[in-house]
């Protein structure tokens, strides 16, 4: 998933909703990004979130919230964060709401989605297919004579 997005990565501020034990933002966060925020509510996965992020020594450049992701982004207005990766439960329509979410307001410049392969999601992202599971790769594009100069989805 992350190899997708290597151009992308370095200095980046990267959200990691659903964040399990951390792999995608530590992932992000050893190839260079600048900051992961993860998204965590499971007491045994953000035990081992804590514990990898202490083992690794990224204290200083991790922050680690206890929060339902879907509430957590709702709370974000504009683009806080420019990559976002989420891999919720197979079969929650979790990821359906954020991304929603993600597709009115984004709240980050790519939102990097990993899915069952029977999920339907919009096709405006670039799909990468893996077999039974899929990744899906949204972004905005800065909307240059739009008044407030604001970010919309990409449409392409």
């Amino acid at each position: 998933m992350l190899d997708l997005l290597a151009p992308d990565i370095p200095e980046a501020r990267v959200l990691d909703l659903f964040a399990g034990s951390g792999a995608l933002g530590l992932e992000a966060l050893s190839r260079g990004a600048a900051t992961a925020d993860f998204v965590e509510n499971g007491a045994a996965s953000l035990h081992a979130l804590k514990a990898n992020v202490a083992a690794l020594k990224l204290k200083q450049r991790a922050r680690i919230f206890k929060r339902d992701a879907i509430p957590f982004v709702e709370r974000i207005d504009s683009v806080a964060y420019d990559i976002a990766f989420m891999d919720p439960p197979y079969g929650s329509r979790k990821l359906d709401r954020v991304l929603s979410r993600w597709l009115e307001t984004p709240f980050s410049r790519i939102l990097c989605v990993e899915h069952d392969s029977e999920h339907q999601l919009p096709r405006r992202g670039k799909r990468c297919d893996l077999g039974d599971t899929w990744v899906t790769v949204y972004r905005i594009r800065e909307r240059k004579n739009s008044r407030r100069g604001a970010a919309g989805p990409d449409r392409q």
